[in-house]
């Protein structure tokens, strides 16, 4: 079994084709929003993200959408043996297919981003990993519809993808860049990762701004990194 053990709950990642990575737990750990009743993670996973924001936001209810049957059976096995039980849920379901009953005040996604890149073999490889721009869109079009007034969506993507989010958001949706915290492996180093947030309305919070530094040397994590995930991860 990969059973992966944070400080208030486990996750067992056996059957998954995406293991808990850097970018899950950082949007995660990074997602901002003032006291949100309802959360929505799109393609869950493992159930990581969820678990880490149902942590954070003890007042939340959130749910849990997967489009992989299994990884969503696995990511609710995980909930039902978390201290979160009674206020997350997932569900096996296509993001086209899914019909909340209300709005969210968060929703999250560490979507699959390699584009027009050579593709897996493996089906559920593929599905967790690759996707196409009309991903995207589709994903922008339900932000806009399942979004509260002041809500906000907020992915993890190469810099690339975020800044044709971007100007999607802007051009077609009518939405606004809440904003964006730039994530480097090393502070030399060009920035691989971004936390983008977009909404309806500016964030009634400090938007994401700034820059996170993984390592300050090799195989040394940052001082920022350490601090961010003191409340998760047991080595820290």
């Amino acid at each position: 079994m990969s059973i992966f053990r944070f400080k208030q709950f486990v996750v067992d990642q056996t059957e998954s084709t995406m293991k808990v990575n850097t970018d899950g737990v950082l949007l995660g750990a990074m997602a901002s929003a003032a006291g949100p009743g309802r959360i929505l993670d799109i393609g869950t996973g493992t159930g990581v993200i969820a678990l880490m924001l149902a942590q954070r936001f003890p007042s939340a209810r959130v749910e849990a959408i997967e489009v992989d049957a299994l990884a969503a059976k696995l990511a609710g096995e995980n909930f039902i043996r978390s201290t979160f039980a009674t206020r997350i849920s997932a569900q096996a379901v296509a993001l086209a297919d899914f019909q909340p009953m209300e709005a969210f005040d968060l929703i999250v996604s560490n979507p699959p981003f390699f584009l027009h890149a050579l593709k897996s073999r493996d089906y559920r490889k593929r599905v967790s990993r690759h996707t196409e721009t009309s991903f995207y869109s589709e994903l922008l079009d339900r932000a806009f519809k399942w979004l509260t007034a002041k809500g906000s969506l907020q992915l993890v993507l190469p810099i690339p993808v975020a800044e044709w989010i971007k100007q999607q958001a802007i051009d077609e949706y009518g939405l606004v860049v809440q904003g964006q915290h730039n994530i480097r492996s090393f502070a030399s180093h060009p920035p691989i990762r971004c936390i983008l947030a977009i909404g309806k309305t500016p964030l009634a919070i400090p938007a994401l701004t700034g820059d996170l530094v993984i390592y300050e040397d090799k195989g040394v994590y940052s001082q920022a990194y350490r601090t961010l995930l003191a409340d998760f991860f047991l080595a820290f």
